[in-house]
Formats: C-alpha cells, sequence, structure tokens
C-alpha cells in the first residue's frame, strides 16, 4: 500500500490567521529563590507526574565561543510554571530531584540539545523524559516538528516566540518580565501539546 504524502507544514500567513495560544498569567510564573519556594515547586510537579520542560541559554554570536547554558530551566504544570536560573545559590538539589527523576516526566522540544548542556554544566543526567519533536512528527510531518508548529498543528493557536527574548542576555541575574513569560510559555506549551497528543490517541 502506499504511503500517504507527508504533511506539509502550515505557512507563516496560515499560522497567523489562528487564535493565540493563551500564555499563563504572571501571577502563575514562579521564579524559585527561597527554600519554602523550592519545596512548593517540587510537591506541585510531583503532584503532576507529567510536566512541560524547557531550558534558555546566554546566545553565542561569535563561532567557536564557549556555550555557558543553560542559564535557566523552566518547568511547567498545567496551571503554573517555574523558572530556575542555575547561578541561583542552592538551587542544585532542586534541580537534581526534578531532573534526575524517573517519576516526574518531563515533556518538552529538542530535550536531546538540552540533555548534554545540562550534563555539561550541572553534572546532571536528564531522567525519564519525552521528546514532542518526534512525538508530533509522527502525525504525518516529514521531518521534527518544533513548537510553534506543534501548537498550531495540535492546538490550533499561533505560538508567538519574541527574538527579541530569544536572543536576550539570559545570564543577566534580573530577567525582566518578558524574559519570564517567553521561559514560561515555551514548558506550559509544551505541556498543552502533550496532554492534546495523549488525548488524541486514547
Amino acid at each position: 500500500m502506499q504511503r500517504p504524502p507527508p504533511l506539509a507544514r502550515p505557512t507563516s500567513e496560515q499560522i497567523a490567521a489562528l487564535p493565540p495560544y493563551p500564555a499563563l498569567p504572571p501571577h502563575c510564573i514562579h521564579l524559585l529563590r527561597t527554600p519554602d519556594q523550592l519545596a512548593a515547586a517540587e510537591a506541585a510537579l510531583r503532584a503532576a507526574v507529567h510536566v512541560g520542560f524547557d531550558t534558555e541559554s546566554k546566545p553565542v554570536f561569535v563561532a567557536g565561543a564557549p556555550q555557558t547554558g543553560p542559564e535557566v530551566i523552566q518547568f511547567a504544570t498545567s496551571t503554573q510554571a517555574f523558572i530556575v536560573q542555575t547561578a541561583t545559590p542552592g538551587v542544585l538539589p532542586f534541580l537534581q530531584a526534578m531532573i534526575e527523576s524517573d517519576e516526574v516526566v518531563k515533556v518538552g522540544f529538542g530535550l536531546a540539545s538540552d540533555r548534554p548542556q545540562i550534563h555539561r554544566k550541572l553534572g546532571l543526567k536528564l531522567g525519564r523524559h519525552i521528546d514532542l519533536s518526534f512525538q508530533v512528527r509522527r502525525l504525518g510531518f516529514k521531518d521534527a516538528v518544533g513548537l510553534k508548529v506543534a501548537v498550531a498543528v495540535v492546538l490550533g493557536q499561533r505560538f508567538s516566540k519574541s527574538k527579541k527574548a530569544t536572543t536576550s542576555n539570559w545570564a543577566n541575574p534580573t530577567l525582566t518580565a518578558q524574559q519570564l513569560q517567553y521561559a514560561a510559555n515555551d514548558a506550559h506549551a509544551s505541556l498543552l501539546v502533550y496532554h492534546a497528543l495523549t488525548q488524541a490517541t486514547t
């Protein structure tokens, strides 16, 4: 039997016509600094089991310059996002517990590239995880699919990624509101895509 042709990615114009992705409001985005904040985040993430996951690194503009990231690691449940700056004192035990856990399943896009960076920077091994790039590809795409296209295809929504935030200094000790929203969106939208995919196959 002849295979159907691969699905075409939606065009920029098609994505622009979709309703916007409903981002988490700022009061649901938590920058973790204190032991109490870290403990509350760990409890929420363990209760969720499947959590959105992503990292952000300071961009490298010079060829051959060393990569220093990740500077920011983010997790999300369906209602909250938790942002961690890797330079914050005292966060490594939390990161180790969440990143290396097999009970807390990390879902995200491009995790194959995040995994070696996390190990190099923090000495941590990424525990149980699901790379959605390949799950979405199984819908019929020729190649792995990124978050923006996945949100359009799976959720029917327009996911905006600010280039200014993408190329901003994620190593800055003080993250801007735009950076926090950007980081939260990446992890939260990944989780919503995962939920939609699993509901479609059950």
